[in-house]
């Protein structure tokens, strides 16, 4: 598992309340330690087939820079690949953690994700997830029937 910037692992599900301006506080176990530096980072539109319901996919830096740097391989004559970059930044945005430890959500990312007045951010280890809690519930239920058949993944 990579590395984020600054090293800390995004663990747990976490619900918390969104703002009227799509404020959301990211847990101070996520964020940098005092003077480290605050980093952009990419949160995506997410819904691959398999996937129960969508979310918004937050990416630090060095997550990030691995997966572009996996697309940037593909061939550039290929439509599917050129669909998949547009697919990735058209429903992308770069975001900055502000002084009180929160992102801004884009409106169309958050009405896209079905995110409104609360959300649940899920840890994946490098990176994190954003649901709303209805679309997180449907996961985690489809999570929780397939864990013994996801177990042997490892």
């Amino acid at each position: 598992m990579s590395d984020n910037a600054h090293g800390k692992k995004f663990l747990g599900a976490i619900e918390h309340g969104v703002d009227d301006k799509r404020r959301v506080q990211v847990p101070a176990k996520w964020r940098p330690a005092a003077g480290e530096a605050i980093d952009e980072w990419v949160v995506v539109y997410w819904h691959p087939e398999g996937q129960a319901a969508p979310c918004l996919q937050v990416f630090p830096p060095v997550p990030f820079k691995l997966l572009w740097d996996r697309v940037g391989t593909l061939s550039f004559g290929d439509a599917a690949a050129d669909a998949l970059r547009r697919s990735l930044a058209a429903d992308a945005d770069m975001v900055m953690l502000d002084a009180a430890g929160r992102i801004c959500l884009q409106q169309e990312l958050a009405e896209k994700a079905g995110i409104t007045r609360k959300v649940v951010l899920v840890g994946l280890g490098d990176r994190f997830q954003m649901f709303s809690p209805e679309n997180y519930q449907k996961v985690a239920a489809d999570d929780a029937a397939r864990r013994r058949e996801v177990l042997k993944l490892i």
